[in-house]
């Protein structure tokens, strides 16, 4: 369980799930297809929305999106995209839904191509997370050159709503970069 007590970066400190979710998950190094395309699916229906919403809402889009199963998620016709638009569990964006279907058929191309999405995703930083060393919130980067290629990349293998803030926002989650601030708790465990 969170503790309201600890010192941790300040964007994870208004609600007990963002807390948790930043206790034990966020900036930890994953290399777990499943969760990859979780984290980047999330990323992309979090465009325009506080993160907080998305994590409210992150158990209906398990539900809705197959477990986060790629290969399942890639299968998706338009009769389901459209059943999606009236789920109220999930952002009910057509862009977004249609988005996380071509990013699933996008991420099994990649898969293919290089044996897991983890070993393609983690060559934009040799392998090894990125640390950072930021002293308040207001020194984290929104994006970054690392993430403005990785998002180059993406679009160039079709896959949407991965413009580069929303690949660095996925690169933090995943642990690609530490940006835990000098002061968090998590910063040194991570």
């Amino acid at each position: 369980m969170a503790s309201p007590q600890r010192t941790r970066c300040q964007w994870a400190t208004q609600s007990a799930l963002e807390m948790a979710y930043h206790d034990t998950e966020w900036g930890v190094p994953s290399r777990d297809d499943r969760h990859l395309f979780e984290m980047l699916l999330l990323e992309g229906a979090q465009a325009g929305l506080s993160w907080d919403t998305i994590l409210r809402k992150r158990e209906a889009y398990r539900k809705a999106f197959a477990r986060f199963d790629p290969a399942k998620v890639a299968r998706f016709d338009r009769a389901r995209c459209a059943s999606l638009m009236q789920d109220p569990g999930i952002v009910r964006n057509r862009q977004k839904i249609e988005a996380a279907v071509i990013n699933a058929q996008k991420y099994q191309d990649v898969q293919a191509e290089h044996g897991t999405f983890a070993a393609y995703i983690w060559q934009f930083v040799d392998g090894e997370p990125v640390r950072n060393a930021w002293k308040t919130l207001r020194e984290v980067p929104a994006e970054t050159e690392t993430s403005r290629l990785m998002s180059k990349e993406l679009q160039r293998r079709g896959f949407k709503f991965v413009g580069p803030t929303i690949c660095y926002a996925f690169m933090q989650a995943v642990g690609l970069v530490n940006d835990h601030v000098v002061r968090c708790f998590r910063r040194g465990q991570v």
